[in-house]
């Protein structure tokens, strides 16, 4: 293994024993680029793209108590092709990132904090907060994108060498509203960005489109009877799919400054169909369901008259003695999530709803090139119990129920998973699927790739990291050709 340190990050964290601070959530601060890697098995030559993953790694000292969210972004990838691989690492370097550089300390409250232990305005849909940029990672334009989930601005970086370029220079149009929230999404028939923002002001949420020239090209408000928190958006070939759902921030606890979150049980949930930009604008229709929170949406499509959407239904949205503020209810086992399925019939206006499965799962990916139309499988995370960790990925048939999983193995956990097709790819499971994983037992991270169509028999490869990685939230796969050149409309920090 070859390796070149290209940076060491200063910081001022000091060490103690914060479970999203240590362990499988220790922070890296050296940014490296890695060749030659040591490989057990084979790497598919079929598989020809990048791999980006997206982490929470806190630099500074946090001004108040550190959540688990709060960490700056950090974007690892590893590039595939013809048989090779190649590792880098980097900081995205935020506005935010620069400023408390410059500092040397933190400047930003987190997200337990109260808003005015800030010490500058910050960001996003609550203000005061960090715009780290940690949460998502996808590829649009010929570049990367990072955000942050509670909105923020869009910051791009070079796919291939993680350098920041800089904000799209869209991001300064719809900054006012929030920004940009996390999980935007690519439709890979038409190169277009599909994005939304919330906010405390009216009219609280809008969604957002940029060509495939990074280039705003439509906004329009998605009026809420008040804040609300969505995470993740959906589409189809002509909607948009946004949501308003009852666990939100207390109204009452906002008029004097104060996030509280509060589940209203007796409130439905309810789901914004949003005619895209190239369909006919007919108005936002408005479909109830049953009460739930849904972090992460897996895809939908149009089967006839009526709009499906799979997703990740919460069975406890909120705890019964609520949240405990230092992070340790995020595992997915407190708030029960599974697969399910919602109809929306546009003709009627009926609501039609049914879980696909009892199991708890969450953070699932699908083959890229079925988003917004029909698909057959998912990989969805297994998560440890009573941790915000991964143990295994499980392949799901939503036609057949039929599914199958592999464990990463004791004291080894995983990253998003998502499944990587072949470029010669001729079935939708033709392909890999690839997850970056920690192993606290050697202390070292690999890569490990999995035949997307039999998960069960184990890696076809793994590629063992140059350092152990920290634990994160999103990734993502893209094909090379998804890096074409395009004009640059990115706007340079200074």
């Amino acid at each position: 293994m070859e390796v070149d340190v290209v940076e060491r990050v200063p910081h001022t964290l000091v060490p103690g024993d914060h479970p999203y601070m240590t362990g499988p959530f220790a922070p890296n601060y050296e940014e490296v680029n890695a060749t030659e890697l040591e490989v057990i098995g084979e790497v598919p030559r079929r598989l020809k793209g990048v791999y980006l993953r997206n982490t929470q790694n806190p630099v500074h000292q946090p001004l108040g108590t550190y959540h688990p969210f709060d960490g700056d972004g950090m974007i690892h990838s590893l590039h595939f092709d013809e048989g090779r691989c190649e590792y880098r690492n980097r900081f995205v370097r935020t506005q935010a990132f620069q400023e408390e550089q410059e500092a040397g300390h933190a400047l930003y409250a987190g997200l337990i904090d109260k808003p005015t232990l800030a010490q500058r305005p910050g960001w996003g849909a609550r203000g005061g907060l960090r715009d780290s940029a940690a949460t998502d990672v996808i590829v649009h334009a010929g570049s990367a994108l990072a955000t942050f989930y509670q909105c923020g601005e869009p910051y791009r970086l070079d796919a291939r060498t993680l350098a920041t370029r800089g904000i799209s220079s869209w991001g300064e149009k719809v900054l006012p509203d929030g920004g940009i929230s996390a999980h935007p999404k690519v439709d890979p028939n038409t190169g277009d960005l599909l994005f939304f923002n919330y906010s405390k002001n009216p009219p609280f949420m809008h969604y957002g489109e940029v060509d495939r020239h990074d280039q705003l090209v439509h906004y329009v408000p998605v009026p809420l009877p008040g804040p609300r928190l969505p995470h993740d958006m959906a589409f189809t070939e002509n909607f948009a799919i946004l949501n308003d759902f009852p666990l939100h921030w207390d109204e009452a606890a906002l008029t004097q400054n104060r996030h509280k979150l509060v589940y209203r049980e007796q409130q439905p949930s309810r789901f914004a169909i949003v005619p895209r930009r190239h369909a006919p604008q007919t108005g936002i229709r408005w479909f109830e369901a049953s009460p739930t929170y849904v972090l992460h949406w897996l895809n939908a499509w149009e089967e006839g008259d009526e709009i499906v959407l799979h997703g990740y239904h919460q069975l406890t949205p909120m705890p019964p003695k609520g949240y405990d503020n230092s992070g340790n209810t995020l595992g997915p086992d407190r708030y029960g999530p599974t697969l399910y399925e919602w109809r929306f019939n546009l003709k009627t206006g009926r609501t039609t709803e049914r879980r696909l499965d009892d199991r708890l799962l969450e953070f699932g990916m699908i083959n890229v090139r079925h988003w917004g139309r029909p698909y057959r499988y998912s990989y969805n995370m297994i998560a440890k119990p009573g941790a915000f960790l991964f143990d295994g990925i499980l392949r799901y048939d939503w036609t057949t129920g039929a599914s199958q999983e592999y464990r990463f193995g004791e004291g080894r956990y995983g990253s998003e998973s998502p499944m990587a097709p072949c470029f010669d790819a001729s079935a939708e499971d033709d392909g890999y699927v690839v997850s970056f994983v920690t192993d606290m037992n050697t202390n070292r991270s690999e890569c490990v790739v999995l035949d997307a169509s039999d998960l069960a028999k184990g890696p076809v490869a793994r590629i063992i990291l140059p350092h152990r990685i920290s634990s994160g939230t999103h990734a993502c796969w893209a094909d090379f050709t998804e890096f074409a050149p395009t004009p640059s409309t990115h706007r340079e920090r200074t």
